[in-house]
């Protein structure tokens, strides 16, 4: 097929006041959110808690259905054909969704079985699933003893039984320690290099900038910010270069050769002096040619990449890890 493999456009949802919240009103959760998901690609929606991730994944999974807006997902609309998207798309939730009293075998063919693959298929999808996520020395073993990065796997396994068109991951290494999200990221970025498309949620920044070819920012329900990585993050001023000289007599020459290749005015702490960089490593490398040819002997060169932590501290006056104030514990 050709066109998005996800389009969303003016998606709304509101909840009524919930516990203790009499006088609250009706919330708006998701307030005219936008989303278009190329094949083949993974596309991160991001931000805090009670942005709104996680009832976007709801509607886009037929669990919810939305007050305004058309979501389509492989050309398929999800409130007109919710029968049709379900054959489309596999979720892997925030918590692993396995039986802990059955196998990773018997969990994988009985996911088979309910999509109503014959016993034959199932089996076979079940061991092939298990062999390329690394399971296979556990697959006759109880799901109940897995560590936490196994039973994640095999719920993404899990996701991918029935062959469909779009994964969709809601944070989905959530409670992993760092060596299980570097996992994780290898199996994700594996399903992309096959031809899957991936929406992920995430709080996590380095998550998504790792993984996502295009990054969408919510927060309170609404879009704050869309584009890749470098383009999101330039937005708060780009990488900053940094030069440290070894005379205290040499600074104003650093200021001259950064003053020239950076932008903005060079800043100076002691015998160090930061600035902007026009062009990242580029500007860095420039800067210390420059001093170089002065015969300056520089001590220390760096440059600080700009994370998306202060992409979004720049843009909301908050971090990707606190609640957000519009939302309800739905909206996550």
């Amino acid at each position: 097929m050709t066109g998005p493999a996800v389009e969303i456009r003016g998606l709304e949802k509101r909840f009524g006041p919930g516990p203790g919240r009499r006088r609250a009103g009706v919330v708006r959760a998701l307030d005219g959110v936008d989303l278009e998901i190329a094949r083949g690609t993974i596309a991160a929606v991001l931000g805090p808690n009670g942005a709104g991730k996680t009832t976007v994944v709801r509607i886009l999974s037929t669990l919810l259905r939305p007050d305004e807006g058309t979501v389509l997902l492989d050309g398929v609309d999800v409130v007109s054909s919710p029968d049709r998207v379900r054959r489309r798309i596999g979720l892997s939730g925030q918590y692993a969704a396995v039986d802990g009293n059955l196998t990773g075998f018997e969990n994988l063919r009985m996911i088979g079985r309910l999509y109503g693959l014959p016993r034959r298929v199932a089996t076979a999808r079940a061991r092939e699933l298990l062999g390329r996520f690394h399971l296979e020395d556990a697959a006759d073993r109880r799901s109940s003893g897995y560590s936490g990065g196994m039973r994640r796997r095999l719920d993404l396994a899990g996701a991918l039984v029935a062959f469909p068109a779009v994964i969709v991951l809601d944070e989905p290494t959530t409670g992993l320690d760092p060596r299980g999200r570097r996992e994780m990221w290898e199996v994700v970025e594996g399903l992309v290099s096959d031809g899957t498309t991936v929406l992920l949620t995430t709080q996590y920044l380095e998550e998504a900038d790792r993984l996502a070819d295009a990054i969408t920012v919510i927060d309170r329900g609404a879009v704050i910010a869309r584009g890749t990585a470098d383009e999101l993050k330039a937005r708060v001023g780009g990488d900053v270069v940094s030069i440290r000289v070894r005379e205290p007599d040499d600074v104003p020459d650093a200021v001259r050769a950064l003053g020239a290749v950076c932008d903005g005015d060079p800043q100076v702490g002691g015998r160090t002096v930061s600035a902007r960089a026009q062009n990242g490593s580029r500007s860095l490398a420039a800067a210390v040619s420059r001093l170089a040819v002065d015969g300056v002997r520089v001590e220390d060169a760096s440059l600080t990449e700009t994370s998306l932590d202060e992409f979004f501290l720049a843009v909301t006056g908050r971090g990707v890890g606190t609640d957000g104030d519009a939302t309800t514990g739905v909206a996550r």
